[in-house]
């Protein structure tokens, strides 16, 4: 059986990771993996770290595709993949990698998911986590602060210069290769369960939940 892999898309701090994390758990399957598109960004050896300070993280260019996709290829093939870990402070690449192997079902979150075609047609159900721009800074702005060990000063300059354009002219215009939009993130509890509604639908005709 065919893998079922299930993309959730939206801006930073939208709830994409709380979307993801409710239907796992929800679903209990034991047979699940979840995956980042954060761990897939470029590696930056050859950039001194004040110059990875400055590379524009929400362009599609900073992000691996072309690995991410023969993973998921690999995956799909029933074959374990070692995925990359991202090491926001460094603003690069960590030397060690993580053995992931393959399940029934796949659950993958980013906020450029779907802007790739080819990334895009790999997702069996694309969900796209809709919040509101303010809700979103907070978040990221407490994120940041919190477990990435920038300052405030930092977060405010990349969200200005780069995090809020690129909402707009990748992120927000690739909500239309959504199946199912989710507004409120995490909060939606009426909306997650009926995405879990229709994923257990789709999994039991594909024999996943037998």
């Amino acid at each position: 059986m065919k893998p079922f892999i299930i993309g959730i898309a939206g801006g930073t701090g939208s709830g994409k990771t709380t979307v993801a994390r409710r239907i796992y758990e929800s679903l209990h399957l034991d047979s699940a993996i979840f995956l980042d598109h954060d761990s897939y960004y470029r590696r930056l050896d050859d950039l001194p770290l004040e110059e990875r300070r400055r590379v524009n993280f929400d362009h599609p260019d900073s992000l691996d595709n072309e690995l991410l996709i023969e993973h998921l290829e690999r995956l799909l093939a029933r074959q374990p993949i070692d995925k990359p870990v991202y090491d926001f402070v460094a603003h690069n690449r960590a030397p060690e990698t993580v053995r992931v192997e393959p399940r029934d079902v796949i659950l993958m979150e980013g906020i450029l998911l779907f802007v790739e075609p080819r990334l895009r047609d790999l997702f069996d159900l694309k969900i796209f986590v809709d919040t509101e721009a303010d809700v979103r800074f907070i978040r990221r702005l407490q994120r940041d602060l919190d477990m990435r060990g920038r300052t405030v000063d930092s977060v405010i300059e990349q969200y200005l210069n780069t995090v809020r354009p690129m909402h707009f002219d990748f992120v927000e215009p690739s909500k239309r290769y959504a199946d199912i939009i989710i507004p409120r993130g995490g909060n939606n509890a009426p909306g997650i369960q009926v995405i879990i509604s229709r994923i257990r639908e789709q999994l039991n005709g594909s024999g996943a939940l037998a």
